[in-house]
């Protein structure tokens, strides 16, 4: 059977495409999920030293975020210039090929090979939205949209429940199914999936400028109605960076717990977050207000950090729950009310900058708290990584009470004034 080509007469969203879309989305997911508890099991063998261990884990995180960074855009107009299918299935065959090589190991270039390869191919979301995008017809692209963010989350719940598990197996038994699992959707997408973007409407040349990632940052950062806000993003994201990346280190040598134990704390963290967004935002906006709400998510997110540098005077299970809980339920209230306040100050004119500007804001918070955090806990451990990410939490505190109230001391809501009425 030969896989399908664009006809060039704007096919609709077959439910066989749809398929892969959603598969992709959620492996992409999942395997990052996947390498979440199982990550300092896997190279520990080569990495014994617990020190040398969350600086090389705190790399390899780093190295990810920064490819991912760089390839985005270079996706998005390598499938605009030569469309979307061949580029979804090359970055399919490059994850599969970062998860193989990470399954065999066996020396530290290699585990920096693998999250290179799966760096650069694993910006795909950029064409998985061009796709909807070119077919979806008006009234069901917010559906299709929605499927593919349902996915991403089913993704992110299954992937460390999947590598904690079936590390009991060998540390190396989740990296080879999540290598498995891609190769059978790009199977299926080779001959399922058709082309969406039809040969006359392609781009006729690439534009070599808009590969640079840092001139899209540029202009955002030139507009003073966002830069403050774009700083409290980026100063959220910098600690939380660095707890995703070193997270199962952590628990690892505080508690001496496997993937499997592992896994369970980073669903929790999933499912409250779920919960809080879900079914307690609305409540609590209509009682606090997006600022007051925001500043008591922060206010739960720097005790989490508190009660997870806490462990090195009382490693206890209560301490760990209890700091998740925190951690997972304030970033649930912080998020959604930050994008908002965003959204306000961008104006509906530069809405499309902004949010790309965060995009790209949060991207490199990912790079600098992986790369810091790392080094932070190989030279004091995480009481020292955990007490300056609660510190960075005051600073965002205090610069946020400053750029979001208009009296000093009497904090308001956002109904009766802009929120960079203080910047």
């Amino acid at each position: 059977m030969t896989p399908p080509h664009s006809t060039g007469q704007g096919p609709r969203l077959s439910k066989r495409a749809m398929i892969f879309l959603v598969m992709t989305s959620l492996l992409d997911a999942m395997g990052f999920g996947i390498a979440g508890p199982v990550l300092p099991f896997a190279v520990q063998k080569e990495v014994p030293d617990p020190a040398t261990l969350a600086l090389l884990i705190g790399g390899l995180s780093s190295l990810y975020a920064v490819c991912q960074f760089l390839a985005a855009p270079a996706l998005g107009l390598l499938s605009d210039r030569y469309g979307r299918r061949p580029l979804l299935l090359l970055c399919l065959l490059g994850s599969a090929l970062g998860y193989l090589l990470f399954g065999l190991g066996g020396a530290v270039w290699i585990f920096i090979l693998s999250r290179l390869i799966d760096g650069i191919t694993g910006g795909n979301d950029s064409i998985l939205a061009a796709y909807i995008g070119d077919l979806s017809e008006r009234q069901t692209r917010a559906v299709n949209f929605g499927l593919l963010s349902a996915s991403s989350g089913i993704g992110l719940l299954l992937g460390p429940i999947v590598g904690g598990f079936t590390a009991t197996l060998g540390y190396q038994v989740p990296f080879f199914l999540a290598a498995g699992l891609t190769l059978l959707n790009l199977l299926w997408g080779f001959f399922f999936l058709p082309e969406s973007l039809p040969a006359q409407q392609r781009a006729a040349r690439l534009d070599f400028q808009a590969l640079n990632p840092l001139q899209h940052l540029r202009s955002v950062l030139s507009l003073k109605t966002v830069r403050w806000l774009l700083l409290c993003v980026f100063l959220y994201q910098l600690p939380f960076a660095a707890f995703g990346a070193l997270f199962a280190v952590f628990i690892k040598e505080s508690l001496g717990w496997n993937p499997a134990q592992i896994s369970l704390i980073l669903v929790m963290v999933g499912l409250t977050d779920i919960v809080v967004q879900g079914l307690l935002i609305k409540p609590l906006l209509a009682w606090l207000g997006e600022v007051r709400m925001m500043l008591v998510g922060l206010g739960c997110v720097f005790l989490g950090y508190l009660l997870f540098g806490a462990l090195a005077l009382l490693p206890s299970l209560v301490l760990v729950l209890l700091g998740t809980f925190l951690f997972a339920g304030g970033g649930g209230l912080v998020e959604p009310p930050l994008r908002s306040l965003l959204a306000e100050a961008a104006g509906s004119e530069q809405q499309g900058l902004v949010q790309g500007g965060s995009q790209s804001i949060q991207a490199l918070a990912e790079i600098g708290g992986a790369s810091a955090g790392g080094v932070l806990y190989a030279r004091g451990g995480y009481t020292s990584l955990f007490g300056i990410s609660a510190g960075i939490i005051v600073l965002l505190l205090l610069l946020m009470w400053r750029i979001l109230t208009p009296g000093k001391g009497h904090p308001t809501g956002r109904d009766s004034e802009s929120p960079t009425s203080g910047a």
